[in-house]
């Protein structure tokens, strides 16, 4: 089953973006572990979406995923500089997994890049500095950090721009099979790979020595193809096993030929279903954070070893370079070396920069660089041509053999990494009854129910939220509620005017059933309701009104001798799923499946634990809406069952 995209898919989605060029961004959401929506304006065609799900898939579903009311930090950000900003290009970054959209204010013009490689990440960047970022991390070769120069990673070979030759002497160079070298060498990845190899019908394990002249143009020919069709021609489909999507994929792919498939107009519509797939399919895995720092530690590793190689590949390269045009070195690092001996170093450096092929040159160090054989490289001209040529060799060598104890390294951390995952299937099992949480409303950062007349009810959880109640939340129209209990919560009636008493007094009854009274295991106790204008925040002289707390003028409308039980149920609100506490009339006109619950000698915990297994909900969706202190259950409804009484 795909993990995340390839270079192909990103170039494929690079083409498809290019199209909201000339609209507006909207209004940007962040929410989960790193999931991240632009709403875009686009003329003529409304508002569309673009996802970047879980920091590794980038696509525009069809559909707007389910956001939250209010964004968190890194998508206020983003609203603050590109609210209503106008989109420009949209590119692949070479042939890597970046994508970059130009994005343009009246003031100033932005780069939007999304990586999908090492994490995933998205940054905002002006004037070649990054403003902000998604993720902050610091790699060896890059920082990537507010304030920072943005370094795109370091290029590898591009197969949509190589020439054939370039293409020929990687091939010709390598030592591993065709479809490692295509994978890696040729930057193409496992799957198209196996995919040219396919295409030409050649066994993907043939050694790179052995590959003939025809069958490295055809590689070449069929590489190309498959480049140029992802963007020119794209034909996206949706590839299943045994009725289970395993990939998706910009062109039809060889590889899959055997496999069921289902076709779509772009490349996000085929991902829009391949994600719906996954959800319906894949088991919630319990995620060790131990196997996953392990992961993580070994993909660092991989990173740091492909690192060495490359460079200690370029390094020989740069010191074969010097054999190649052996007179012009010779006679270079002579003349330096004779004139650094006898005249000053303004003298030698403006000397020495009037050699054409003088790239640079530091007399403190003794060294020049120069333009030898197509590379720049670093000499000391205090040594001759053979000693500088071994001392390059030998950082080459260095470099080597450091790739081989890092590649020791990473098989301990593989080996670590396989007697963790052990005991993953038996974790799987024990996780795969987990559910999913319901729909999230704004309300729910508050305590809150649904009266029986339809109103809504919430209440404070602390002080804080005591006060953003009434100062956000009273209207006009409202109503205050409040337990005779010190300590309790605010408590606000929407449209409590209008309200029946039915409705106020459930209102009274969530006060008192949220307060300490319940920690305190009282059988029954008092509240009150009053009017907005009776609520006030201002202090007589010499008083003092904490936070959280309100002043009450005026005549309060009690409700006396108020049971403490309230009932947990499923209901329906807005077409969705719910799970509520809530009064036990309310509960019982709207559900078939509920708990009466009072306060008691079960843990919270355990009772709530209790409820969520039953109700198909996770605990903490539970455990939110619970009074405070610890609850037992009394009574349990199901399906219009008959009353079964708890065990004491």
């Amino acid at each position: 089953m795909k993990k995340e995209m390839s270079s192909f898919d990103v170039r494929a989605l690079a083409a498809e973006m290019s199209t909201l060029e000339g609209a507006h961004m909207d209004k940007i959401f962040q929410w989960g572990s790193g999931n991240v929506l632009f709403r875009i304006n686009v003329s003529g065609e409304g508002k569309k979406e673009l996802f970047f799900n879980d920091r590794k898939w980038i696509y525009m579903p069809a559909d707007k995923p389910d956001t939250p009311i209010n964004p968190l930090g890194f998508a206020t950000y983003l609203r603050k500089y590109l609210n209503n900003a106008l989109i420009g290009k949209t590119v692949q970054a070479g042939f890597d997994r970046v994508i970059i959209m130009d994005v343009m204010k009246t003031d100033s013009d932005y780069k939007l890049i999304f990586e999908m490689f090492g994490g995933g990440n998205i940054l905002l960047v002006l004037d070649g500095k990054i403003m902000n970022c998604l993720i902050h991390k610091t790699m060896r070769d890059r920082s990537v950090r507010p304030g920072e120069e943005y370094v795109m990673p370091k290029p590898r070979f591009d197969p949509a721009s190589s020439s054939y030759e370039d293409f020929a002497e990687i091939i010709s160079k390598s030592t591993s099979d065709l479809v490692r070298t295509l994978a890696t060498g040729a930057n193409l990845g496992g799957q198209y790979a196996e995919e040219v190899c396919a295409r030409i019908g050649v066994p993907k394990d043939t050694p790179s020595g052995d590959v003939t002249e025809d069958v490295l143009a055809r590689a070449y020919s069929s590489m190309r193809d498959l480049v140029d069709a992802v963007a020119a021609s794209p034909e996206p489909a949706v590839y299943y096993e045994n009725g289970t999507a395993v990939d998706f994929a910009p062109v039809p792919l060889e590889i899959y030929k055997d496999l069921e498939s289902e076709r779509f107009g772009t490349l996000s519509q085929a991902m829009d279903a391949y994600m719906a797939s996954l959800a319906e399919s894949e088991v919630e895995t319990y995620v060790d954070p131990e196997i996953e720092r392990i992961r993580r530690r070994g993909e660092r590793q991989r990173e740091t070893i492909e690192g060495y190689r490359s460079e200690a590949e370029e390094l020989k390269r740069k010191a074969d370079a010097i054999y190649t045009e052996y007179g012009k070195v010779d006679e270079l690092l002579k003349v330096l070396g004779e004139q650094s001996a006898i005249i000053s170093w303004d003298k030698l450096k403006a000397g020495a920069m009037k050699i054409p092929y003088v790239i640079g040159i530091d007399p403190s160090k003794d060294l020049v660089t120069a333009e030898v054989g197509g590379h720049s490289v670093t000499l000391n001209y205090t040594k001759n041509i053979d000693a500088n040529a071994s001392d390059i060799y030998q950082k080459s060598k260095d470099l080597s053999d450091k790739a081989k104890r890092a590649d020791d390294a990473l098989r301990e951390t593989l080996d670590a990494l396989e007697k963790k995952e052990k005991g993953l299937m038996k974790e799987k099992r024990k996780m795969a009854s987990r559910v999913q949480p319901t729909k999230q409303f704004w309300f729910e950062r508050y305590k809150w129910f649904i009266t029986t007349g339809g109103n809504l009810v919430i209440a404070g959880r602390n002080a804080h939220t005591n006060d953003g109640i009434v100062k956000k939340h009273l209207k006009d129209n409202d109503v205050y509620a409040h337990a005779d209990v010190h300590g309790a919560p605010s408590v606000v009636l929407k449209d409590g005017r209008s309200a029946s008493e039915t409705d106020l007094r459930e209102a009274c009854m969530f006060a008192i059933t949220q307060s300490k009274g319940w920690v305190s295991a009282v059988g029954e106790g008092n509240a009150y309701w009053v009017f907005p204008d009776q609520v006030s925040k201002t202090p007589e002289a010499g008083e003092f009104v904490p936070r959280g707390a309100f002043i009450i003028r005026g005549k309060r409308n009690y409700e006396y001798h108020i049971p403490l039980r309230m009932a947990v149920g499923e209901i329906t609100y807005m077409n969705e799923r719910k799970v509520m506490c809530a009064p036990v009339e309310c509960i019982k006109n709207r559900s078939s499946k509920y708990f009466i619950i009072e306060p008691g000698r079960g843990k919270a915990g355990k009772t709530a634990a209790q409820m969520a297994r039953e109700l198909s909900v996770p605990e903490e969706e539970v455990s939110r809406i619970m009074p405070p202190g610890d609850s037992q259950i009394v009574s349990r409804i199901w399906h219009e069952e008959p009353e079964e009484q708890a065990e004491n």
